[in-house]
């Protein structure tokens, strides 16, 4: 088979099904589920399905852990990396494959994420750097948006509707050469849960790879089944990870003189983030 779908699962029932539905084909597609440990019944909806492939971890060690199992169980020549709450449109599967066939100096290919109600979602951005989560951190971002300075990491002026080279696209559903992720040893598992998709993002091109946007090709998105089941402790980990990332890929000796002030400002941001989240949880259950 030329490509091979692989999702991983954690408490996904509620998705699970839509998102194995919407694959065009078990027959012409490999697909490769690869469950985290479950505690619902992730499990019995899976093996409703025959022809596909379950791998079934005894704990959870990460969604890049997982993915990492599944690409190296993966025989296609590209790998659709496929987050459970997604729906692929019809046509766009094909469509994505088509652009890889047609240029061989792109190593991954990305489609426009909508929302259920069929809104675009901001799926793209730039690489992150100190400077850009800095502006994002203080809410300078939040303040001059447009600006291509401040808000360069967001771009939130990128055109949806025009393909074009992109730095980082949101990898809920990214269709990459199994020969780019063989080169770069697959998702880097110290970013077990967030910023892998930005690290491979990044290693790829540093490695010469390009990543392509493709807006005809269409996948429905639901965003956080899974990471919105513990909302405060996900916060934390998305800000430690995107300091990890900051400092792996630090270039210049500045970077310890900006951590000395972004450290602390991420810390105080996952805080406030998750203070205001329980705030406004507790607020809908007395509603």
């Amino acid at each position: 088979m030329k490509t091979s779908v692989v999702v991983v699962t954690w408490n996904s029932a509620a998705v699970i099904q839509a998102c194995l539905d919407s694959i065009p084909s078990f027959s012409e597609y490999e697909v490769i589920v690869v469950d985290n440990a479950s505690t619902d019944d992730t499990a019995a909806r899976l093996e409703e399905y025959s022809g596909i492939k379950v791998i079934r971890n005894t704990g959870n060690r990460g969604y890049a852990h997982a993915n990492n199992q599944g690409i190296r169980q993966a025989s296609g020549e590209y790998v659709l990396l496929l987050n459970p709450d997604t729906r692929i449109r019809s046509g766009s599967l094909k469509l994505l494959t088509d652009f890889l066939d047609q240029d061989p100096r792109f190593g991954a290919v990305a489609p426009r994420l909508v929302y259920p109600d069929g809104r675009t979602q901001y799926s793209i951005r730039s690489l992150p750097t100190p400077s850009t989560v800095l502006w994002e951190v203080l809410g300078l971002a939040r303040l001059f948006p447009r600006n291509r300075r401040i808000g360069s990491w967001r771009m939130l002026w990128f055109d949806y509707d025009k393909p074009s080279e992109v730095e980082q696209p949101m990898a809920s559903c990214l269709l990459v050469r199994k020969s780019a992720l063989d080169e770069l040893n697959g998702l880097d598992e110290d970013f077990p849960i967030f910023y892998n998709d930005v690290d491979l993002s990044n290693r790829m091109r540093r490695a010469g790879w390009k990543t392509w946007y493709l807006p005809s090709a269409c996948v429905e998105h639901r965003r956080g089944s899974s990471t919105g089941q513990d909302r405060p402790r996900m916060i934390y980990e998305g800000h430690r990870s995107m300091f990890r990332y900051l400092r792996k890929h630090a270039q210049g000796r500045l970077f310890w003189l900006k951590a000395v002030f972004l450290l602390p400002l991420l810390e105080v941001s996952a805080l406030l983030r998750a203070l205001a989240y329980r705030l406004s949880s507790r607020k809908a259950e007395q509603a």
